[in-house]
């Protein structure tokens, strides 16, 4: 029978690695960025180098294992990938705003099975393995019991897309006297475990990438 838990504590592991290595970063020089698919989209040098240690080490202890990554790429395939979000907010990390994460998933034909969410300026790591719960640095986490919109705190995410960001903008905007308030963080992953967690009630968002909802979802 499969177990997911074994694939926790290597998520877990390369996730802390990699999370040493953005706070070095970040902590040495100024950060280097360049831009993606638009002029507020932005990727750093330690982004990818991020990207790179996971996957030398994703090679190391899980060889022929395909990877699935923000910065270079991949596809899922029927049984295990990896799918790596080497900084989810990026931008949040790019102004010293300590709300962003190392997320890295493991999906079975598709579907996260095990996952670790690696906060680097707090230590923190939030883990789940199917079936088995999830956890914030080995307490188990429960979700909120509200049932009722209108008592709800609803955490949300924009696009970098402008015609996709209006979009959006209208729909938080009709959510707004639907619910009990919003929350905008700009990590998904975090905000996916604030859910699990009860911190948020629910969480939504259009169009993310499979990395950023794969740990965290």
């Amino acid at each position: 029978m499969f177990d997911p838990r074994p694939l926790v504590d290597i998520a877990t592991a390369i996730g802390r690695e990699a999370g040493a290595l953005v706070q070095r970063m970040r902590a040495s020089a100024v950060v280097s960025f360049d831009t993606k698919s638009t002029s507020t989209d932005v990727v750093t040098a330690a982004d990818r180098a991020s990207e790179q240690l996971v996957r030398t080490r994703l090679s190391e202890l899980r060889p022929g294992e395909p990877v699935l990554g923000e910065e270079e790429g991949g596809t899922v395939v029927e049984g295990l990938t990896w799918v790596v979000d080497p900084i989810d907010g990026t931008v949040n990390y790019l102004y010293g705003i300590p709300w962003y994460s190392v997320s890295i998933a493991a999906q079975l034909d598709g579907e996260s099975v095990a996952g670790a969410v690696v906060e680097p300026a707090t230590g923190r790591v939030w883990t789940a393995a199917r079936g088995y719960g999830a956890f914030l640095d080995g307490t188990p986490l429960h979700v909120s019991a509200t049932t009722d919109l209108s008592l709800s705190l609803l955490g949300y995410g924009f696009a970098y897309r402008p015609e996709r960001r209006q979009r959006q903008a209208d729909t938080w905007a009709a959510m707004a006297t639907r619910v009990r308030d919003l929350r905008r963080a700009g990590a998904a992953s975090l905000d996916l475990c604030s859910v699990a967690a009860g911190r948020l009630d629910a969480y939504a968002e259009h169009a993310l990438g499979r990395w950023d909802w794969a740990a965290g979802g």
